[in-house]
């Protein structure tokens, strides 16, 4: 049987989602935990690769066993295993042929920064000291729904195929004394949203303009877009499937 599990974890502890050779990660602890706990050597696969100190409020992994269990008290066992940092919330069947990674429709994820010092948030959002031109980061958001190609924002060294994604949504608004920025695609590429949303900084502080932000995109270079920003206070937040994935 094929099974389907949803989790979030802080991300501060883990060198990213995926297994390093010589640093911790979430996925490593979740399958140590699950190999344990059902006595069977497990390999999971996720809906994505969140970098290096990068959190989840929902992610999802696939896995395959036939050792027959009860999902709630594997639910159980699971968050009385694993550390603090990583919480279950469900494991459930899906068909045979469902993938974590290729059947996903969407993901979206939250960066949040803070525009005053805040004592009790500083490890979870991003602290800019600088007046920021909120407007300005809105108008360039709806610059990234006219490409498609999104290399300028992905790390040089990477082994995708395509550097093209669908973006489905992207702004920026407050909430509360935090300023959030959303957004939704298809994929991601590595460090895709950190440079995206270091651009816009640039952006907000009036370093660059508008009409510089589309050569950005159009040049395909790293070099010519932002700075990334730290991993600290960005949040995968949702990955979308289609029901017809369930048993």
């Amino acid at each position: 049987m094929r099974y389907f599990i949803e989790l979030s974890y802080n991300g501060k502890a883990y060198h990213g989602w995926q297994n390093q050779p010589k640093a911790i990660s979430v996925q490593e602890t979740l399958e140590k935990a699950i190999s344990v706990l059902l006595n069977e050597s497990i390999a999971i696969v996720g809906a994505g690769r969140t970098d290096a100190g990068v959190h989840a409020k929902q992610m999802f992994a696939h896995f395959d066993t036939d050792v027959v269990f009860e999902a709630a008290d594997l639910v159980y066992k699971l968050n009385s295993f694993l550390p603090n940092d990583i919480a279950i919330h469900q494991v459930f069947k899906v068909k045979p042929e469902a993938h974590a990674r290729f059947d996903a429709l969407s993901r979206t994820y939250l960066y949040r920064m803070v525009l005053q010092k805040n004592v009790f948030t500083f490890d979870q959002t991003y602290y800019v000291k600088q007046d920021l031109d909120v407007d300005a980061m809105n108008r360039a958001s709806k610059v990234l729904f006219q490409y498609k190609d999104f290399k300028c924002f992905s790390k040089s060294r990477t082994d995708v195929k395509t550097y093209d994604c669908n973006i489905m949504e992207a702004q920026w608004f407050f909430k509360e004394d935090e300023l959030h920025f959303i957004i939704k695609a298809d994929r991601f590429l590595r460090n895709m949203v950190r440079a995206i949303v270091g651009t816009m900084v640039n952006i907000g502080l009036g370093k660059i303009n508008e009409e510089a932000f589309h050569d950005i995109i159009q040049s395909k270079n790293r070099s010519e877009a932002g700075f990334s920003v730290p991993a600290h206070a960005l949040y995968l937040i949702e990955v979308e499937y289609p029901n017809t994935i369930k048993l």
